[in-house]
């Protein structure tokens, strides 16, 4: 006979045994998952298009170990344009832990991704983000090796020039005294603006190859990158290379005299104060 439970005990029961019969409830997908989703669908995706939007943003999301892999894997991405996303985005990010990767990326043969690493290790405060800016001004590295076929191809093409300046340069490094002036010769597929914004990033290396090479770059042919190297050796703040620049003052394009002007005021001011320094007596 089967057993009969009375309508209290059937209630009661139901409380205190667990509902084996439903089915536990879906948790909704949450905002981040979401967003995780859509970038790493980005970063993943068969479109070079899709993947540099994807990896552009990460440098909007510092200090987070999944934003900085998917950036990293970037890097070896087979197409020049996905790579120079990665590295930008690792430069926003502040990724001190990629430098190493970001090193090796100054060595592609694309010289548009070289150019992205090294300001990548510019923002990092690496000095070897240097290296590639004096190759651009000078046309060699430090180390005296010429640049391989392809870079030096590139060097000598006036509107790929023009556009590295534009694409790695104009956007993050202020040009002082240049301005308009500047944007057009750009537009004119002038190759001066790439090599201005090298010798303005420069300003903040200390080796003294360096500050040779920013002063043979205040004779260059072209204003644009005399402008450049003066403001630079005014930044650097060494009051020994202040003769190096008077004759400057009275270059012949008024941009060029201003920007030495300048440059002087800064560099004597700078010297006198060490000199004032230098005669304070010793605090007992």
């Amino acid at each position: 006979m089967p057993l009969r439970l009375s309508a209290g005990t059937a209630i009661l029961l139901s409380m205190m045994l667990p509902p084996l019969l439903s089915a536990p409830p879906i948790p909704a997908e949450t905002s981040t998952g979401k967003a995780w989703g859509l970038l790493e669908t980005a970063v993943q995706s068969k479109r070079s298009s899709a993947r540099v939007a994807g990896v552009r943003v990460l440098g909007l999301v510092p200090d987070n170990a999944n934003a900085r892999k998917l950036a990293e894997s970037a890097l070896e991405d087979p197409k020049p344009e996905v790579r120079i996303a990665g590295a930008s985005a690792l430069g926003q990010m502040h990724a001190a832990a990629s430098a190493p990767l970001l090193e090796k990326l100054t060595s592609d043969k694309q010289m548009s991704v070289a150019l992205a690493a090294a300001h990548a290790l510019y923002l990092l405060k690496n000095p070897s983000g240097y290296e590639m800016y004096f190759a651009v001004l000078t046309g060699q590295r430090k180390n005296g090796q010429g640049l391989i076929a392809e870079q030096m191809q590139i060097l000598r093409d006036p509107s790929k020039m023009a556009m590295l300046g534009l694409e790695q340069g104009i956007g993050y490094v202020p040009f002082a005294g240049i301005g308009w002036d500047a944007l057009r010769a750009i537009m004119k597929k002038d190759p001066s603006p790439a090599r201005a914004v090298a010798a303005s990033i420069l300003a903040q290396d200390a080796d003294p190859a360096t500050a040779n090479a920013l002063v043979d770059a205040t004779q260059d042919k072209n204003w644009i990158v005399r402008v450049a190297a003066v403001d630079a050796i005014a930044r650097r703040g060494d009051p020994t290379l202040e003769a190096k620049v008077e004759p400057l003052l009275d270059d012949g394009k008024p941009q060029v005299r201003y920007t030495a002007a300048a440059a002087v005021l800064r560099l004597t001011a700078i010297a006198e104060a060490r000199k004032r320094s230098k005669k304070k007596p010793a605090v007992p």
